[in-house]
């Protein structure tokens, strides 16, 4: 045995003490940074989960194909089971609402990839496929009808994330289109957004590796600039009402995250952006908030109950 002075032993002591803590440091590295509330679904792990700041979860349930879902004021679940079905379900699981679109289009190709409760208890449904948007009440019935203008015609992806704004009007993603609408209360386009290729050419795929225009989400913000959620063009646009982008996240702004399939986005109050990073790997985090500046100041990765296909992602208040 080499001999080892008093100095020698605390030097050891540290140097164990500094690789226990960088040991710490790169699986909690793998954790979510406590603090946020959240809605998360994944399809290939077939699950739905409300997340509490500490990892845990509150409630969970079993779904299969999932595009959306919304916790509603009375703690309720609005979400899909496969393409056709919408249901609300109370926190014992047991479903008190549903629609099924396939059942509403007899023998017509149809999927659903969005949906909201809306005013005086209507529930508004995206039908890909019969490109419509329809607002349905407690039995089912169709109180209101928007016709979808649609190029590349798809049940699959006429449509991914639908929105109706604060005016009343709705805001479209036609994934397929590459193209953000907004279409008034008649079916009448106000307004258009086509996602660009930034010169790029198109290249197939979910992950990073993919190229495209094929956009997921947008949202109103009360700037009057609409935030969109690029799909495969790994980015986050904001564009104002002349189509110019004022502010961009790309897929690889962020240090040490490559963004892939761009889902879910949103404006916080304190005016930070949430980003859903859907298809981009056990590497990445698959939900992101990032500043003006584009500092990530919180992040959640959890690829152990959830998987690389978890496009719903939402912040939700702190109180259950």
């Amino acid at each position: 045995m080499i001999p080892t002075s008093r100095s020698g032993s605390r030097l050891a002591v540290l140097a164990r003490i500094v690789a226990v803590t960088a040991t710490l440091a790169i699986h909690a590295a793998d954790l979510s940074i406590p603090g946020r509330r959240i809605l998360a679904a994944d399809d290939s792990t077939r699950r739905l989960a409300i997340i509490a700041p500490d990892g845990s979860f509150e409630w969970e349930i079993a779904v299969s194909a999932i595009h959306d879902a919304h916790v509603l004021p009375n703690g309720h679940v609005l979400l899909q089971q496969g393409w056709t079905k919408v249901q609300e379900v109370d926190r014992d699981k047991k479903v008190v609402w549903e629609y099924d679109a396939a059942k509403a289009n007899p023998g017509k190709p149809v999927e659903v990839h969005a949906f909201q409760r809306v005013e005086n208890g209507l529930t508004m449904i995206a039908e890909s496929g019969p490109a419509r948007i329809i607002e349905v009440d407690r039995d089912g019935k169709v109180q209101r009808e928007v016709k979808l203008q649609v190029d590349h015609p798809n049940a699959h992806s006429d449509t991914r994330r639908v929105r109706k704004i604060a005016n009343g009007n709705y805001l479209v993603t036609h994934e397929a289109d590459g193209r953000i609408r907004e279409y008034d209360a008649k079916g009448k386009i106000v307004w258009q957004y086509d996602i660009p290729l930034f010169g790029k050419e198109r290249k197939g795929g979910h992950g990073p590796e993919a190229w495209g225009n094929q956009a997921y989400s947008a949202i109103r913000l009360a700037n009057g600039n609409t935030l969109i959620g690029g799909g495969n063009s790994h980015s986050v646009l904001e564009v104002d009402r002349a189509g110019k982008i004022v502010w961009q996240v790309s897929q690889n702004d962020l240090p040490g995250i490559t963004l892939a399939w761009v889902t879910s986005v949103d404006r916080l109050p304190n005016g930070n952006t949430l980003m859903g990073n859907c298809h981009a790997g056990p590497e990445n985090p698959q939900f992101i908030e990032v500043t003006r500046e584009k500092k990530v100041v919180w992040s959640w990765k959890d690829f152990t109950r959830f998987g690389n296909s978890t496009p719903v992602v939402a912040v939700l208040p702190a109180h259950k």
